[in-house]
């Protein structure tokens, strides 16, 4: 018990500091450290094992649709990525770029990737003729680099992971199509492998991403009631395709321009499901995406049998498709306990002697602490149903923290008081004027998180100017 108190004790408080809690939480369960270059973090095994769960979930799903990984070049002439004017001046605060290979200084700057669209727009002109050739649906999983002046551990740093899908088509409907597909992609993995509920909608004009006709989003809550982007899809239109010249020639024998999109989301969502699910204790991760799903803990294990009794139920779970691992370090049972709940390990069991002479074992949930009895000839199944009930009852309790965090806004009045009293969404009607967009968040230090498609009319006029309103719009402090 000192050991788990002790443990606790070195996390701040969420209710204290929620950013050190955070901090904290991302140290301390060893899934990052800062190096020594300012602005980039070292994501360790703790930290890139959540990453390789993801990339495995959402590529399964990916390729579900039909889409194809490739990879692309990190460096992007300065000449090309100046091709579509509005991405360049989006980007240029936080591009970096290189100007010297080896001794020699280059002839042109070469720019480390911010987001690809240029270099596979570059690529598509060279690669489609016919309308035979499309669709083009691909993916990359890479890094990209962008300038950021604050550091957070997954949120915010110059150089991050990510995922970037690039398609082309022969219709608008088609692409329009695959935009909203691979943004219900993102809403059901956020939903079914990380328990975490969201709002779909568009983004306004003064949120949308640099070069799109039409950016679509998904909008988590945080424990602190911040809002954080969770994944975004993209409808470029043509403006890429007649940038680079990406032209087809159709069933008529017409020369057209292909219809294209991109959609992506980052390490930005480990960020989320720590700030979602976890608790002062540390990590609460969802078991479908947990590294280790079960963490068997043995009691006194120098005494005879106790060892082999955990491998052993270690191997049988294995068996079951789950992934198990033993903790038989020499550490106290107080330090092990403690350490796998900083750790977010799902569920745990404890063996101990008496527990192997009366046939049974423990077995605590992380996400509520609750404790049970089990008989070792039921572990199995008892174990596959806890890990379905915890990762079921986690989204249920995101879910109502985020309906419990959504505030109505009928006027000004009630806009600014809720935002003064509380943190949350805060659903309330907007003209479409990016002036009001502008003054709201220069007044209360709020934005625009999406326009949802679940549409209320909450009020008949705007809640910043009083003229007649067009939207409802979903409002938040974010991440």
């Amino acid at each position: 018990m000192a050991d788990q108190k002790k443990m606790v004790a070195e996390i701040t408080s969420m209710d204290e500091d929620f950013t050190q809690w955070y901090t904290d939480v991302c140290m301390k369960a060893e899934l990052v450290s800062y190096s020594q270059l300012k602005g980039f973090m070292v994501i360790k095994p703790a930290g890139y094992a959540l990453w390789e769960g993801i990339q495995q979930h959402l590529d399964a799903r990916f390729k579900a649709t039909g889409v194809q990984n490739v990879y692309m070049p990190m460096l992007i002439p300065e000449s090309l990525l100046k091709k579509e004017g509005e991405l360049v001046n989006g980007f240029a605060p936080e591009v970096a770029w290189v100007t010297q290979g080896g001794t020699e200084p280059l002839t042109e700057r070469l720019c480390v990737r911010p987001t690809s669209e240029t270099l596979f727009s570059d690529f598509f002109k060279d690669d489609v003729h016919s309308w035979r050739d499309l669709p083009r649906v691909y993916n990359q999983w890479c890094s990209v680099v962008r300038w950021e002046k604050e550091t957070r551990p997954f949120l915010r740093s110059r150089e991050f992971l990510w995922q970037e899908g690039h398609t082309i088509h022969a219709t608008k409907e088609e692409a329009e199509a695959r935009t909203q597909q691979m943004l219900n992609v993102y809403a059901d993995f956020l939903a079914e492998d990380l328990a975490i509920p969201t709002i779909k909608g568009q983004k306004t004009e003064k949120e949308k991403f640099a070069g799109a006709e039409a950016t679509y989003t998904i909008e988590a809550l945080m424990h602190d009631g911040r809002a954080l982007q969770s994944g975004t899809s993209h409808f470029f239109g043509q403006k890429f395709a007649e940038a680079y010249d990406i032209t087809f020639t159709d069933k008529n024998n017409t020369l057209q321009y292909v219809w294209q999109t991109s959609w992506g989301m980052t390490t930005r969502v480990i960020g989320a499901m720590i700030m979602v699910h976890g608790d002062n204790r540390g990590l609460v991760i969802p078991p479908r995406i947990a590294p280790t799903e079960v963490i068997i803990i043995p009691v006194q294990q120098r005494k005879a049998g106790v060892l082999e009794k955990a491998y052993e139920l270690r191997d049988r779970l294995v068996e079951s498709g789950m992934r198990v691992k033993v903790d038989d370090t020499d550490k106290s049972p107080g330090y092990k306990f403690a350490e796998c709940e900083m750790r977010g390990v799902p569920l745990r069991v404890e063996i101990g002697p008496r527990d192997i002479e009366a046939g049974k074992c423990v077995l605590v949930r992380r996400d509520t602490l609750e404790k049970e009895e089990c008989a070792l000839e039921n572990l199995s199944a008892r174990v596959e149903e806890l890990l379905a009930a915890i990762q079921g009852d986690m989204y249920t309790k995101a879910k109502k923290h985020m309906e419990a965090h959504t505030y109505v806004a009928h006027n000004a009045e009630e806009f600014r008081k809720t935002f003064e009293e509380k943190t949350g969404f805060v659903k309330a009607m907007w003209c479409g004027d990016r002036a009001c967009e502008d003054k709201i968040k220069e007044l209360y230090g709020v934005t625009s998180r999406c326009i949802p498609y679940e549409q209320e009319k909450v009020a008949d006029t705007c809640v910043c100017c009083g003229r007649p309103a067009t939207k409802m719009v979903i409002w938040g402090k974010a991440y």
